[in-house]
Formats: structure tokens, sequence, C-alpha cells
């Protein structure tokens, strides 16, 4: 707040700037970055046009200039694992790409129109790798057959880049992740899992050299197991295999030696070097040659850059003024970054190793608020129950053209956030800033259960989904109002997907909050689990109990099941295409609370699956969110 302040008004009622049509115009979703072009100075991304219905576009950044690769009507989108990722590999002027429409994978080079490799049809292809002494792709794949209802079969398999025929190479799991083919060309390192696992509970590193007729030689398991997650697995230039694995307790960089007998870490410490698998293709660390590697690890929550020297295990930072970097590539001469901070939003930035400073090449929000309008959040940890601490960042309300009237305190949104195996940041986020302008203060609460802190922390939320997440939130309103932070009768929790039953939970169960937003969000676990795609299709046995005891859980957890319990206003958002929640379990609370004559309000999409990508969407959902909020705690001005 500041003293230069020209109107006096009550919170959650300021006038911002920051409308919904300018933080559904102006953040532009950017992923999936990497590097190539002939000399391998171009950067490549994708990014988000919410006024295309959320289509991703390939970008190329090309010497002084960015180019649009992919025009309309095509998507660069994978559907594996319904979360895709990896829908792209570059090389050198060639680019394949998988579009989202027919899941076919396409060519294209430089100057020329994509040409189809793969016919349309039922399978899936994603994470690629470009094998050019053979003259095929390795992916990725996912076959679904004609019942909607039966799991899908993934393979890693081998596309001819010539007939577009298709050679299963490594088969028998039920998930597969990052093929990685080898400098020299003569061996290929996986992932795989099973049921009931996720990727970031256990995974196997796998090994195989090729035998002459392009088929793998028997596989070796390099490392990982049921307890053991291992992601991101790199090749060094002089063909030695690096990999990340959470063994000691934390996700820290390891390597196979050379003469293959054995693994070696090269930089333990209480830092996480990777992330969940939620998607394909991430990549937090790069080689600048063969003796050093350039990486980003998370420490506290927060992102750091450094040099690792595998020789001596010498970690320097390098100085940047991001606190989240969310993905790293490595080109020759320079690093390639997505990253951002509480002042900056998340960017495409470029650092010379032979220069000082930061190049900003693509940001996703180019017209940027007043800084003095922004909420700069603080990292607070907080008792939460039962002794644990928990962690979040917390953002005041700020507008400098208004204050509140003295000795009053703001409402407060607490959000859960999704996975629920994920984790919050503190980049710059205008949805965040909406509120914020307008008076309302926003805790961002990383629970029990989130990365960034750690497996032990991490593993919290085993059999606990519903509890440890909502007590954190809880407490951390609780400890809010305990600061003065906070109005105790206007606590407000929201949350999206998973943090759709933590919001609901905490309104079933708690009597803290007095209202609600869920953005298609879990309210029946076992009807989660019967409409669950295949990635998800186990995971709460991990997250609630294994299936021999899980009925009586989930009666007890799911808010369905108690909506006699819940009586605070709520509104429900939902995509009606979403596979990952189907719609009916937002309609099912919708309906409970409607009989009970609770204030309830349903906004359903058309279009939309898990998450919203459309403008108009976007703009929908915040100002309905906002005008019910108003209204039930009758905030006017």
């Amino acid at each position: 707040m500041t003293s230069q302040a020209s109107a006096i008004a009550p919170y959650g009622t300021w006038t911002s700037t920051i409308s919904a049509e300018r933080v559904a115009a102006g953040a532009v979703p950017m992923s999936a970055l990497m590097v190539g072009g002939t000399d391998g100075s171009d950067i490549f991304w994708l990014a988000g046009r919410a006024a295309e219905a959320g289509r991703n576009t390939l970008l190329r950044h090309h010497g002084v200039t960015t180019e649009e690769l992919t025009a309309a009507p095509f998507n660069v989108r994978s559907r594996v694992h319904e979360y895709g990722g990896g829908a792209y590999t570059v090389d050198g002027e060639t680019v394949y790409f998988t579009h989202f429409k027919d899941n076919g994978v396409y060519r294209m080079r430089a100057g020329e129109a994509p040409v189809a490799v793969t016919q349309p049809g039922q399978q899936r292809f994603a994470d690629f790798a470009v094998d050019r002494a053979r003259g095929r792709l390795i992916a990725v794949r996912e076959l679904h057959g004609d019942d909607a209802h039966a799991q899908p079969g993934n393979t890693v398999c081998a596309i001819d880049l010539d007939s577009g025929a298709e050679t299963v190479l490594v088969q028998g799991a039920d998930f597969y992740s990052s093929p990685r083919l080898s400098p020299d060309g003569c061996s290929l390192a996986w992932l795989s899992w099973d049921h009931p696992r996720m990727p970031w509970q256990g995974t196997t590193l796998w090994l195989a050299d090729f035998n002459p007729d392009g088929t793998l030689a028997a596989p070796v398991g390099i490392a990982g197991g049921a307890e053991e997650s291992i992601c991101q697995p790199e090749w060094s230039p002089d063909n030695l295999l690096h990999f990340v694995s959470d063994r000691s307790g934390w996700w820290n960089l390891y390597r196979l030696c050379r003469d293959r007998q054995r693994t070696e870490g090269l930089c333990p410490m209480q830092a996480e070097f990777a992330t969940p698998h939620w998607t394909f293709g991430n990549s937090m660390y790069g080689f600048r040659s063969a003796s050093e590697i350039i990486c980003t690890y998370i420490d506290h929550g927060v992102s750091r850059l450094a040099r690792l020297l595998p020789g001596s295990g010498k970690l320097e930072c390098i100085a940047n003024p991001y606190e989240e970097i969310r993905e790293l590539r490595v080109g020759p001469g320079y690093i390639a970054m997505l990253a951002g901070s509480p002042t900056i939003p998340m960017e495409l930035a470029r650092i010379d190793f032979t220069e000082d400073g930061v190049e900003i090449l693509a940001q996703s929000i180019e017209d940027l608020p007043d800084e003095a309008n922004l909420s700069i959040p603080a990292s607070i940890s907080y008792a939460s129950a039962n002794g644990r601490t928990s962690h979040a960042f917390y953002y005041p309300p700020r507008n400098k053209d208004v204050q509140a009237p003295a000795g009053s305190k703001p409402p407060v949104i607490v959000i859960g956030h999704g996975g629920p195996t994920g984790m919050t940041v503190n980049t710059l986020n205008l949805k965040t800033q909406y509120w914020t302008s307008r008076g309302f203060g926003v805790l961002d609460v990383n629970y029990g259960g989130s990365t960034g802190f750690g497996r032990a922390y991490r593993d919290l939320l085993k059999g606990q989904w519903g509890i440890i997440d909502v007590e954190d939130c809880v407490e951390g309103a609780r400890a809010l109002v305990a600061r003065g932070l906070a109005d105790g009768d206007r606590l407000i929790i929201r949350g999206s997907s998973a943090g759709g039953l933590t919001t609901l939970c905490a309104l079933t169960f708690h009597d803290v909050f007095k209202a609600g937003a869920s953005y298609y969000g879990v309210s029946d676990l076992k009807g989660l689990d019967q409409n669950s795609h295949k990635f998800e299709s186990h995971y709460n046995e991990y997250l609630i109990a294994p299936k021999a005891q899980a009925d009586a859980v989930y009666q007890q957890r799911s808010p369905i099941n108690h909506t006699d319990k819940l009586s605070r206003p709520m509104i429900f958002f939902q995509g009606l295409d979403d596979k990952v929640v189907p719609p009916q379990q937002s309609e099912m609370m919708v309906d409970a609370l409607r009989q009970r004559g609770i204030p309830v309000e349903y906004v359903a999409l058309e279009g939309e699956g898990h998450g919203f990508r459309k403008a108009e969407n976007i703009i929908r959902t915040l100002e309905a969110e906002l005008h019910f909020y108003q209204n039930i705690f009758g905030l006017k001005a």
C-alpha cells in the first residue's frame, strides 16, 4: 500500500487496470524449449494461442528475428498420457512434430510446408529422438483401440521416415518415457514403470545396444525400481549416460560410469534437480562440454542456476534475476531458459557464456502492469497439524491508487495447487495479481505432498490426500488471521483439479473457510477411479488406499458423500470435454447443494478439457468468480 493512495475503498472492491481481458490476452503459455539449427544457435519453443482455441504453435528465434513455423490449423501438441508434452524435436534445420487433431507425425524443413510422416490413426506419439543413421524417429507410442474404456498400450517404437512404418523396439511395461539415443548412435536409454506406481514413485532406467538390423539387444536395468524415481536421462557429448535419481531422498544428478558396472553421484545435496514427470520432455540440465554441466535446481521452492563440474563435484552459482527456471537448454556458447520471478513473467531468456547480462527473446506478458501495482509475495513457513511445517507464498493486497479503511483486514483467497504432486511458484502471474490489485490477499500453499522439498515431504501425502493438503491450507489461513493479515470472516479457498478436492474437503470437513471455488475439482474419489485415464488410473492407491481398503476410505473422504456437512457458498467451473475429471464430478456437487438451498453457481464450458485455453472462457470464469465473492460477502465500494 502506498501513502499517496488517491482513494479509500473496502478490500475486495478496488478498481484495477488488470482486467480479465488483460489476463486472458496477456499471458502466453510458453513451453517445450529446444535448441537446434545448422550450428545450434536457433532456439525453438511452443507458444499457446488463447485467441485460437488454445492452439500451440512452434516458434523459432534465428539471428535477431523470431518466426512462427506452424501456421493454423497445425496444433503442436501430444496427447500421450493425456497430459502430453514432448510434441516435437529438432534435427538441424528439420522439425518433426505431432499434430493434435489427427495425432499424426509431420516433418517440416526450413521454408517448406509440413509433410505427413505417419497416417492419422489411433496411435499417439511423444518424446521423439532422431536416429539419423537408420533414417527413423524413435518415440513413445500410445496405441488406442476401438473400445473407449480399454486402456491403451504403450511402447517405444521406431518410425521409418520414408514409409511411416512403425516398428516396436521396447514393450511389456505399462508406461515408457525419455528414449534417448547416445551421440554415437550405438545405444538407447529409456525409462519405464508399471501400475500402480506413478513416475515420481518408482521408475527404472534401461540401457540397450542396437543390433545391426536396428533392433535392440537385451536391455540392462541401470538404476531405479519400485521405490526410486529416475528421470531426465541424458547423454554427455562423450557418451556417458546421466540421470536424476531420488535415491538419497532428493532428486540429484548421477551418471553411469564408463565401465557400465556402477553409477556415481555428481553433487549430493538437499535440493531437487528435477520435477515430477507429468509431461514429456522436461529439461533441467544440459552439457556445455563433456566436463561441464549447466543445471537448475530447486532450493526451498526457489530455482537456482549453476555450473557443475562432474569431475570434482564443484557447483558454482550463475548470477541471474530469476526465482523459477522451468526449462533449461544449453547451446553452443549460451544457455536458453524459460524463467520468471515475482516481478518478471515467464520469459525466454538467453545467457551468453562470454558476456554479462540476460537477453530477453520472448515474454509471456508483453503489456506489464505498473510495478507499483504488483504484489510481491513473501515466502512463509508455518506450523501445521501434528507438528508439521508447511510452506506457502503470501501475496498482500496492493494497488497504488487505492487503500482500505484504517483498521480493516482483507479477504484472503487460499489456493491449493493441482497435481496433487506438484508445486506452486512465485513467478509473476496476472491471475494472482487480478485478485491482489482488487484488494484480496492470496496464500498459495505448497502443502505436504508438494514437490521442491525432497521425497519425504512429497510422501507426506501417501494415503493422506484430502487430509494433509487440507490441514495445511486450513492452518495457513489461521496463521494469516493470527498475524493480522486476513479477515477471519472472509476466508476463501479455491483450487483446480486435485486442488479442487482440497477445496471441497476443506469446506466440507472444516469450518474455517466461508466460501470456495472449484475448477474441475474432484468430489467423488471412486468415480475418479472409474472414469480416469490410464496414466492416473491407479494414482489413488498411493494417495488414498490400496484397492482392497479403498471403498471404505473413499466413502469417508469423498465430499460427495457428505454434502450434509457442506454449508458454504460455492462456485464450480467445469470443461465439458474433460477426460481427467469428468463433468459429473462437479455436477453431482452442484445438484446436492441446490437441493439443500446452499448458494451455488455452475459454469459449464463447451470445448474445454482439463484446464481452460480459450480467451473468452478465461475472461468469463475470472469475472464470474469475482462477482460471486463480492455478492457473497457484500463487497461494495
